[in-house]
């Protein structure tokens, strides 16, 4: 940790997709990171909307921030990444995990994708390793492998303040799903035991929240109040204990409404397929593939 830089942290919330969005600076007319954003989809028409990133773009502009970095966590299943939407406004780069390219290999198989998309994570400005430091001004990011709700799935850690993805939830929400491709339970358990090793004061930046209650929508937790009251995995929860709840609560869980039009995006790193000859770009439907 960092003691002597203390990050400003704005957050955004998609109410569509449950998702925060996070700006992280020192103050006005500072560098900053942008982390997991979000593009507006319709499932219904197939269409997209900037409303969300328009509220990040405003914010950047009017604190004059530079925008070093747009973030993902991970390839998102749940929701459509804004980031070369942000980017062509603001700039900065696109950066994900460099497990991205397992993620990738297995849904070109899923989508049956032509040789045009490559599994090397080329779409991305940088893939971002184990442990990797970026700086942004006074502050820096380090980044944290946390595989297991994917194999590719990172944690940011910038002074005080762990953005952890999808990696946990707020206490009365738990963990997320392994059930996806190349996730695994027993993993997910001990990524969650490294970010739960920090400090207890150390504030967790959660991806989404799912009220479970009349509470409102929160997006930050702590290693205390994680170890002390996440339902999933509080302090005395054994692996094994966390992986029968998780394969079983699991095996129950409809796919997530946005999970095919999501992962044909992200793993492009934002960017729509090649259009069609007609100049439309099309997204496909694997039937009785997930």
């Amino acid at each position: 940790m960092n003691p002597k830089h203390t990050p400003l942290i704005k957050d955004f919330f998609d109410p569509e997709t449950w998702t925060f969005t996070y700006v992280v600076h020192e103050g006005d007319a500072s560098p900053c990171v942008i982390i997991d954003s979000v593009l507006n989809y319709d499932s219904k028409s197939g269409r997209t909307r900037t409303q969300s990133a328009d509220e990040v773009i405003a914010f950047v502009k009017a604190h004059q921030l530079q925008t070093t970095w747009i973030l993902e966590t991970h390839a998102h299943a749940d929701h459509l990444t804004a980031a070369p939407y942000l980017q062509t406004h603001l700039g900065g780069k696109l950066a994900i995990g460099d497990h991205i390219t397992s993620v990738q290999t297995v849904f070109k198989g899923i989508f049956n994708l032509d040789e045009r998309f490559q599994t090397n994570g080329a779409q991305f400005d940088h893939l971002l390793k184990e442990d990797e430091l970026l700086t942004f001004g006074n502050l820096s990011l380090k980044a944290l492998f946390v595989p297991g709700h994917t194999p590719a799935c990172m944690a940011y850690e910038i002074g005080d303040a762990i953005f952890v993805g999808d990696t946990l939830f707020m206490p009365d929400v738990g963990s997320a799903r392994c059930d996806f491709p190349g996730g695994d339970a027993k993993t997910l358990y001990r990524s969650i035991q490294k970010i739960l090793s920090y400090p207890e004061q150390t504030k967790l930046y959660m991806c989404h929240d799912y009220p479970p209650t009349d509470r409102p929508v929160a997006c930050m937790s702590t290693v205390a109040g994680e170890k002390v009251g996440n339902i999933h995995v509080h302090d005395g929860v054994t692996e094994s204990q966390f992986v029968e709840m998780r394969t079983t609560r699991d095996k129950i869980l409809e796919m997530p409404v946005l999970i095919l039009p999501s992962i044909q995006v992200n793993i492009r790193a934002g960017h729509f397929p090649e259009p069609d000859a007609n100049g439309i770009a099309y997204l496909k439907i694997p039937l009785n593939a997930l």
